[in-house]
């Protein structure tokens, strides 16, 4: 029995939940008479909503369909091997509920191994080998086309990526040591750093070719029997493949540099994946492939048995399959048809809904504001912001015109929203004024039409409490900018009832939003949070600690922005708002700033300002402030940012805010675009005993964002 054999066994032991893919070999006769070609199929027998995958069991399996192969080859009864993939999925890498499991290092090394032993052995076929990438194609699905000799790709793949850093992991089966040696350095590192930690960005059929990935591109309509006629020319010599040739000198070298500074801007040095595939992708420039699969093998093993990686999987997990179906939801089948929407204001924000709902659910959509002007200008933006989708190539025509068909607008409430089954209000936040509105809104739409508000503080309750029918108002809390934040905070007012609620969840499906279950609380659950992270660093500011000095304190967090940043981002007027409702709410642990409120009279947008093409602090701001005399050092300012979180955290669990801890990850993923590598927040308090610390107990069971014990 081999060594490999024998590990992965003993992989299959550990994991016997595995959908095991099947590498099915048939064998077809090359067109121009080129020989007889070995065809392997891997397809673990569902259809295209359940991925292909690798787990120790299929990796037993391809080897199996390799032994066969490589027997017939060897007696000359084929003249090349082909791997290809079930329709519309070649294969999305390694199965990570089979890594979820592992608990000890020399299990995790196995995999490692196993993969690379496996996939090897396409690259050692005494005959050519060829990857037919006919749909998505991730992580390991990637990797093992990159064994073959050839690489067709369809020009219908909508996802192919190697998103190994986005989770935690380094591309482990041969993707930091061929993919750079393939393409060069900088194309690879693009792929390899860059996209994945772009929010995993995916590349298409097109990129993969242009990219010098695949030899060669055909339409999906005749995919494989292109990829079959243009393997039959190589193997007659009528087609020959030409390769950049790499440059192995100081080009490498930058190439590793930059993808250092990418990393470095990303996460700040606080997630290790990125840096360790760069060693490997550095340490590839001058060996050979073997040492790179060894060093691949042992990062692999360090980085699985790492609490990023675990956090990263949990995140991952929240977003594919706890975001799909959201806690606490009433039954889908209460919900009432939405077939018209009205939205109260034609402003940025309400423009911004008025598109979404319209390229989303397809049905018309009124905007109303107190004056024509402001009607016609959220009108126009629309409709501008339709051209230009036209324009990118991403509608046609038709759709576009169908699109602005849709939007329209009106000073008449009644005419307005008299058939409406949904009506969302985004204008000033103030309880006065949203009372103002949905009372208005109750004398004119049917019985039946739900009142959705856009607050990103206010008590949906008491917005309610003065209605006739007080149980169809619900939050509907969308993050900026609308089109690209995933969440949506479903605000359950006292009084809300179950279809109302059905409906909201329904409509939000529609719009393809993760949805959470909020308890009316003060500014649920997103706004809350940051806005006591966001309080306790102008605190520290006001208190005296330099701003560049806190800005470098929470730099291991690897946030998508500074705080200083992001408070530019949310403008000073709302954070003061919000501080303020959350301080008469909280008052003992929400301050209100008085640094802020200066900056906020002044029109200032924030602490910085542009010089020469710099950031820098604007002096006129520093000008207003005054500060204290209490200078903290960087590791005191985290300290006690993530202890007022962990604070806040822990008592919006006991208020009931959410159902779960995940929640309150799944919301700072997809509302705050907090890292993977946290794990949103949770996960990362307790890794750092910060949980245990502050509130006496862990916010997650061990094994549930960590390593199992």
């Amino acid at each position: 029995m081999s060594t490999t054999t024998e590990l992965l066994q003993h992989g299959a032991e550990l994991f016997p939940g595995e959908v095991v893919t099947t590498a099915h070999v048939r064998h077809l006769d090359l067109p121009l008479q080129a020989g007889r070609l070995a065809l392997i199929t891997l397809d673990n027998g569902f259809d295209h909503t359940k991925p292909t995958t690798f787990g120790p069991g299929s990796l037993l399996k391809l080897s199996a369909a390799l032994d066969q192969v490589e027997a017939e080859a060897a007696e000359g009864k084929i003249v090349g091997v082909a791997v290809t993939g079930k329709p519309f999925i070649f294969a999305v890498g390694a199965d990570l509920k089979g890594v979820e499991i592992l608990k000890e290092h020399a299990d995790a090394l196995a995999i490692g191994k196993g993969g690379h032993e496996v996939f090897k052995r396409i690259a050692a076929l005494p005959v050519p080998s060829f990857a037919f990438y006919n749909g998505a194609a991730m992580g390991g699905g990637v990797e093992v086309g990159l064994h073959a000799t050839y690489r067709t790709v369809s020009a219908g793949v909508p996802a192919f990526s190697l998103p190994e850093v986005f989770l935690g992991l380094v591309p482990g089966w041969g993707g930091c040591t061929l993919l750079p040696n393939l393409i060069g350095p900088s194309k690879a590192i693009k792929v390899i750093i860059e996209n994945s930690m772009n929010q995993n960005k995916q590349l298409k059929g097109k990129d993969v070719f242009e990219l010098g990935i695949a030899d060669a591109i055909f339409e999906p309509a005749d995919f494989l029997e292109q990829s079959l006629l243009w393997a039959a020319k190589v193997l007659k010599g009528d087609v020959v493949v030409e390769r950049e040739e790499i440059d192995r000198g100081k080009a490498w070298d930058d190439a590793v540099a930059w993808g250092r500074l990418v990393a470095d801007a990303k996460v700040h040095g606080a997630a290790p994946a990125a840096y360790k595939a760069l060693d490997i992708i550095a340490q590839v420039k001058d060996s050979d492939l073997q040492a790179g699969f060894d060093a691949e093998d042992a990062a692999l093993a360090d980085l699985i048995m790492s609490g990023e990686l675990r956090s990263g999987i949990y995140a991952f997990n929240l977003v594919q399959r706890r975001a799909k179906r959201p806690v606490g939801a009433p039954d889908k089948s209460l919900a009432r048809p939405v077939t018209k929407v009205g939205v109260v204001g034609a402003g940025l924000m309400a423009s911004q809904l008025a598109l979404l709902f319209a390229r989303r659910l397809e049905v018309p959509v009124v905007l109303t504001d107190i004056d024509q002007e402001r009607v016609d200008k959220g009108v126009g933006y629309v409709h501008a912001e339709i051209d230009k989708l036209l324009g990118k190539g991403r509608i046609g025509q038709d759709k576009a015109n169908r699109l602005k068909g849709l939007v329209s607008g009106s000073l008449d409430k009644a005419a307005a929203f008299g058939d409406a089954d949904f009506v969302i209000e985004a204008v000033f936040e103030e309880m006065g004024v949203k009372q103002a509105v949905f009372a208005d809104l109750e004398n004119v739409v049917s019985p039946t039409c739900v009142l959705a508000t856009n607050t990103s503080s206010l008590s949906v309750t008491e917005m309610a409490s003065k209605l006739k029918h007080p149980e169809r108002v619900v939050g509907f809390h969308f993050f900026n900018p609308v089109a690209i934040l995933p969440l949506l905070e479903i605000v359950r007012g006292e009084q809300t009832d179950d279809a109302s609620l059905a409906t909201a969840f329904g409509v939000s499906k529609k719009l393809k939003k993760t949805s959470v279950l909020v308890k009316d609380a003060p500014a649920f659950v997103v706004n809350r949070i940051l806005t006591r992270f966001m309080g306790e660093i102008q605190t520290i500011i006001d208190e005296g600690t330099p701003i560049a000095t806190v800005e470098k304190g929470v730099e291991p967090l690897g946030l998508p922005m500074s705080p200083i940043v992001l408070l530019e981002l949310v403008g000073p007027a709302i954070a003061l708002h919000v501080s303020e409702t959350l301080h008469g709410a909280f008052p003992e642990r929400f301050a209100v700033s008085e640094n802020l409120g200066k900056v906020v009279k002044a029109g200032k947008r924030g602490f910085y300002t542009w010089v020469d093409g710099k950031q820098v602090l604007d002096p006129e701001v520093l000008e207003l402030l005054s500060f204290g005399d209490t200078v903290l050092t960087e590791e005191q300012v985290l300290t006690r940012a993530l202890e007022a979180v962990a604070q806040e955290i822990g008592l919006m669990l006991e208020e009931g805010v959410v159902a779960e801890a995940q929640d309150i990850d799944l919301c700072m993923i997809t509302g705050a675009g907090w890292p993977f590598h946290l794990g949103g927040i949770t996960p990362y308090l307790d890794r750092e005993g910060v949980s245990e610390r502050v509130n006496g107990k862990r916010f997650l069971a061990p094994g549930v964002a960590s390593v199992p014990a």
